[in-house]
């Protein structure tokens, strides 16, 4: 840790330079000040402005220009301007140019000790320690797991509160046949990061299968607590495929497996469930997937769009309906799109891969989307006032079913 603490010094120096360097400069600017003050003519200069606006008020009073009344009246405003401008002000002295200069060296201790204390409390000091640590192992002769585990297992001591110590040795422990210590180390890692669908995901399939695959009433609190934060998730969604499959329920298995392959990122694991829904669908006597089938069942959302009846007959019926999805956050360009006609209303469409616009965005690569219709009597593509529309948010994107469709009523006029 040695260079992190030279790094650290050496970005220290410019702050505390910056302290030093009106010090450097006191000297020079306190015998200006002392010049100034010794030099000062201001009370002179204002009596001389006033001896000159009088000579001038005297002038115009003997020409006649004001009265013996105006001129007293000004004359008392000259007196009491002159008064206020060179009234005698006791002025503080002014301190030496070596004042202060302990409150310097008090300072930069502080700026100091306060960066290292910030640092240790929220740097990544520890973070450096566990990649010295991988290192070290690495790149030593008789380097090992059992050294590596035994390492990290003396940073959760100095590091209790660190979440990587405990990402790190989660898998350590699974991979050499620790399902206990793992999962241990999974439950403190939700202490600190809080009990998120991931992590859930992962305590669930290690206990499923510590439970030889059996959905236990641990495991399946595990289970209905991660998909009671997110449906959709993929290993939880593995598990259940696993344990219907194991139980001969290969429909179930089937539909598990299909919804979690397309929530999946990792292409690997996806392949892998799609051999699970072939040997499933042999079990079950049909004939399993080609990949082109497959591929019928790539993400999407299947949508039923209908136009208000307090809209009927207010535009054509061969103006043209945009079925468009979006990302919710807004942007991507459009996921998919599909045109149809106002005479074609309710109408049930299929937004998947298929009907996107770019191969850079498309419906799969997201989980949610929100569904925009809009009837455009003029069949642009850019919204027009006028131009009738209807939307839905939150729509979740995964395996197209029959029977279940989004419904977006068209109820509203563009402005």
């Amino acid at each position: 840790m040695t260079p992190l603490w030279i790094a650290i010094a050496l970005l220290l120096l410019p702050a505390l330079w910056l302290l030093i360097a009106p010090m450097r400069s006191a000297r020079t600017l306190s015998d200006q000040l002392h010049h100034f003050e010794a030099n000062d003519t201001s009370a002179e200069q204002n009596v001389a402005i006033f001896k000159r606006r009088l000579a001038s008020l005297e002038a115009a009073y003997e020409r006649g220009d004001i009265d013996e009344a105006r001129f007293a009246e000004d004359r008392l405003e000259l007196e009491r301007s002159l008064l206020e401008d060179t009234v005698i002000q006791t002025k503080r002295p002014l301190k030496a140019a070596t004042s202060g200069k302990l409150v310097v060296p008090l300072v930069m201790v502080s700026v100091v000790v306060a960066s290292v204390f910030w640092y240790q409390q929220h740097g990544a000091e520890g973070d450096l320690t566990l990649y010295a640590i991988q290192q070290e192992v690495r790149n030593d002769p008789d380097g090992s797991l059992a050294m590596y585990l035994e390492r990290m297992e003396a940073e959760t001591e100095r590091q209790p509160n660190n979440p990587n110590v405990w990402s790190l040795l989660f898998p350590l422990y699974r991979d050499s046949g620790q399902p206990e210590k793992a999962a241990a180390a999974l439950e403190r890692l939700m202490e600190i990061d809080g009990r998120t669908p991931p992590l859930l995901a992962q305590l669930t399939q290690l206990r499923f299968f510590m439970a030889e695959r059996e959905l236990t009433p641990e495991v399946q609190a595990l289970v209905d607590e991660t998909l009671e934060q997110d449906p959709r998730q993929p290993t939880v969604l593995g598990v259940l495929g696993i344990y219907a499959f194991d139980n001969g329920d290969y429909e179930v298995a089937i539909d598990r497996w299909r919804r979690a392959s397309a929530n999946i990122e990792d292409s690997n694991t996806a392949a892998s469930l799609r051999d699970g829904i072939r040997v499933a669908q042999q079990r079950l006597g049909i004939e399993p997937e080609t990949a082109d089938v497959a591929a019928a069942q790539s993400p999407g959302v299947r949508v039923k769009v209908s136009l208000d009846d307090a809209l009927v007959g207010s535009v054509d019926d061969d103006a043209t309906v945009f079925i468009t999805a979006r990302d919710r956050e807004g942007e991507l360009p459009p996921l998919a799109v599909v045109r149809a006609q106002v005479s074609e209303l309710p109408i049930t469409v299929v937004l998947d891969d298929a009907a996107a616009m770019s191969p850079q965005a498309q419906i799969s690569q997201v989980r949610d989307v929100r569904l925009m219709v809009r009837v455009s009597p003029s069949g642009q593509a850019t919204p027009q006032p006028g131009d009738l529309f209807g939307d839905l948010e939150n729509v979740s994107v995964g395996p197209i079913s029959e029977d279940e469709a989004a419904n977006v009523v068209i109820d509203r006029i563009f402005e």
